[in-house]
């Protein structure tokens, strides 16, 4: 599976940014709306940071305190593409933006989208 993710830039703070993740090479009977969705980020200097996260079961989602009430994990499994609605972006957001596709165990990773905020 691959993924690609894009949406990222400079933005000030209070913004919005949304980040979309383009998912392709599906195998072995199973298609984008069988893989949970995660985003996670990693700001310079900093380990990375686990932000939110889609079920593919039931569509729950679930998000870091950090970002909570600001963020928002969405999909389309038509299109076969993730997002992240970022609102009221801080300066402590900028970040590298990595978006993941789980199942089974096994995670794969876009190569990041980085967001700076910054006045």
């Amino acid at each position: 599976v691959q993924v690609v993710e894009s949406g990222g830039g400079l933005v000030q703070p209070g913004e919005s940014l949304r980040l979309s993740c383009a998912a392709s090479g599906f195998t072995s009977g199973f298609t984008f709306k069988n893989y949970g969705i995660l985003w996670f980020r990693q700001a310079p200097g900093k380990e990375r940071e686990w932000v939110a996260t889609l079920n593919m079961l039931d569509n729950s989602t679930y998000y870091s305190d950090s970002v909570k009430e600001r963020f928002a994990i969405s999909r389309d499994n038509n299109k076969k593409m993730g997002y992240l609605q970022m609102n009221s972006l801080k300066s402590e957001d900028t970040a590298m933006y990595y978006c993941v596709l789980r199942r089974g165990g096994v995670d794969s990773w876009g190569q990041g989208t980085k967001v700076t905020v910054s006045s």
